[in-house]
């Protein structure tokens, strides 16, 4: 009586997991056995460390609040680019194995290297834009900077009643 009074609704039996596993599941459990919700929660947060971890890779950088499909795209875009350029382009690039060269010389730096603003790395010697034929534009980069920090600020030329 008091079940049609409040409107709640009790199971009728025990509930099966969901997965077939034969162990009961309860609803806080989304209908599963607690192994089952173990094992699919760890799947979950697996599937984002490596989603984060993908697109940090992907994107050089540590923030990981980025969607997947994102990163999806980008890598898209990463094999759609054509393998058979030569110059110096091939030098710059990091070898798979994971061993950082400098770009001009070859020497391996290790965690000693220096990173460019033209997106290579250089060991101490050709760190300087003046011993690498740095391609990066140094003043225009300034320019913009300061244009940016500092917006145009003018007055209304009548006063508003």
């Amino acid at each position: 009586m008091e079940h049609k009074e409040t409107g709640c609704q009790s199971r009728e039996g025990p509930i099966l997991c969901i997965n077939n596993c034969g162990f009961f599941g309860s609803v806080a459990t989304m209908n599963m056995c607690s192994k089952c919700h173990k094992e699919m929660t760890m799947k979950q947060e697996q599937a984002k460390l490596a989603a984060s971890s993908f697109d940090s890779i992907v994107n050089g950088n540590v923030a990981g609040n980025t969607e997947v499909a994102v990163a999806q795209v980008e890598v898209k875009t990463l094999i759609a680019q054509p393998a058979d350029v030569a110059g110096p382009s091939e030098a710059a690039m990091v070898n798979p194995k994971g061993h950082s060269r400098c770009s001009t010389c070859r020497k391996r730096v290790g965690l000693t290297g220096f990173n460019c603003r033209c997106g290579n790395l250089y060991c101490s010697l050709h760190r300087y834009s003046d011993k690498h034929e740095c391609k990066f534009d140094y003043r225009t980069a300034a320019r913009a900077a300061i244009a940016n920090a500092n917006p145009v600020v003018k007055a209304e030329k009548l006063d508003k009643i």
